[in-house]
């Protein structure tokens, strides 16, 4: 490498020392290839005075309108260029060492010099062309020779510090497999596949961008029907909402399936059929599609006519059931969980707990912050669910849940509403039993007097 660098700057060197004179006074020597002094028909010793005569009686007869010969332009501007070099005493004495020397051969490096300049554009590009795939042929096979040369020394070190190993029969494979470069790795035969290539690959090209482009409408169709359908559906909603307001909240009933009843059970007296005799037959009516929501009036009529139809009574929950419109499994259910105050009964208080006040003052305000302030059905059936949704023993604070649950109301206002209705209930609860008892000594007297 360091020899290759020395011999190029050698050869720049020697180019640079020659300059424009010596370049032209070259180049009019092979384009005329004659003796200049002979041409202008004059000694190599002849002045400047001389020369100019001469070259003036040529002019007269070489000129193109009085030389009658095919190359008569070309015989006067060989004259013209001559006469250029003898007047100029640079030139001319460059021309003579040029006699005496003779011109720089292919061993200097003016020469290739010299013919590059005189190159075209096609010429030049093919010769370059020429010369960077014999430079690319070389550098693959200095490559390959390099890699051979890298594995072969690694193979003969190993070789002689131990045994042959795996590992260097895997090597040797790889390089007995190692491909050796070939000419048609080359830019002859690289461009060509390029541009095959090229133009086979147009093709595949247009037919993925129509693809892209079909993919991308039909994602912008599916979003624009997806965006449709959610605006559609939000008409419908809304359409709906507002004809359930216009039907004043009307309640939707839906199947009723009782779940199943872990702590919330009837006493002996409240259970369907608990005091009927066993072998009398139970009349049976067809199912009563009922359910839905309990709305306050819903419990406070369950309660009413749980006391109309006190325990004993024949065929009690079936004509409860009736009256209600509901079935009997959904009746007694909910009974259920009124007695384990599963559900609450708002605005019913014990009596016993009302102190007269005087007829000026309002006793509004103490109940409501009793019972948490006024409650609407909504709100009613909102703490309903969050008090199924979040029982007792949950991870959290439970009744800040709640009170996320319902709207407009606080964690203390749940509270209160909760304890209220418990109480109110608890109250109820001791009322019908009271009343119960005492519809069972009734009965009991009755018997005894129709023994």
């Amino acid at each position: 490498m360091r020899y290759g660098l020395i011999i190029l700057l050698t050869f720049v060197a020697s180019a640079v020392a020659w300059d424009d004179d010596d370049l032209e006074v070259f180049d009019v020597v092979e384009e005329v290839n004659q003796n200049f002094y002979e041409l202008l028909g004059v000694t190599q010793e002849a002045s400047q005075s001389e020369i100019k005569n001469a070259f003036k009686k040529l002019t007269l007869k070489l000129h193109p309108d009085k030389n009658p010969s095919p190359d008569a332009d070309v015989q006067f501007r060989n004259l013209v260029s001559v006469h250029n070099v003898l007047k100029d005493p640079g030139k001319r004495e460059k021309y003579n060492e040029v006699l005496k020397n003779g011109l720089p051969n292919w061993r200097s490096a003016v020469y290739y010099y010299r013919h590059v300049r005189k190159m075209g554009l096609a010429e030049g590009s093919v010769i370059l062309f020429i010369i960077i795939t014999f430079g690319q042929y070389a550098v693959g096979w200095a490559a390959y020779a390099e890699k051979r040369f890298t594995a072969e020394q690694i193979l003969n070190s190993r070789g002689k510090k131990q045994k042959k190993s795996g590992f260097d029969t895997g090597l040797a494979e790889i390089l007995e497999q190692l491909p050796k470069p070939s000419i048609k790795d080359t830019l002859p035969f690289q461009i060509p596949r390029f541009l095959w290539w090229s133009v086979t690959a147009i093709p595949r090209g247009v037919a993925e961008m129509k693809r892209q482009m079909k993919e991308k409408e039909e994602e912008a169709k599916r979003q624009k029907k997806k965006e449709e359908e959610e605006r559609a559906r939000a008409e419908r909603e809304a359409a709906a909402a507002e004809a359930r307001a216009a039907a004043g909240g009307a309640r939707r009933r839906r199947g009723f399936v009782p779940p199943v009843r872990d702590a919330c059970l009837l006493d002996a007296a409240d259970e369907p059929h608990a005091s009927a005799p066993l072998l009398e037959p139970v009349k049976t009516t067809p199912p009563v599609v009922s359910g839905g929501l309990w709305t306050d009036d819903d419990l406070a009529e369950l309660v009413r006519l749980v006391k109309k139809y006190p325990g004993g009574s024949p065929e009690r929950w079936e004509r409860i059931a009736e009256t209600m419109g509901r079935s009997v499994a959904e009746v007694t259910h909910v009974a259920a969980r009124l007695k384990d105050n599963c559900y609450k009964i708002p605005g019913q208080e014990p009596q016993e707990e009302l102190v007269p006040e005087p007829p000026k003052k309002v006793k509004t305000r103490k109940t409501e912050e009793v019972s948490g302030g006024i409650w609407s059905q909504s709100q009613q059936k909102a703490l309903e669910s969050a008090l199924a949704k979040y029982p007792k023993g949950g991870a959290g604070d439970r009744w800040q849940k709640i009170a996320s649950s319902v709207p407009g109301k606080t964690k203390e206002e749940c509270m209160q509403r909760c304890k209220y209705l418990s109480e109110v209930v608890r109250k109820q609860k001791q009322k019908e039993e009271e009343e119960l008892r005492e519809a069972q000594r009734d009965t009991t007297e009755s018997q005894q007097d129709d023994d």
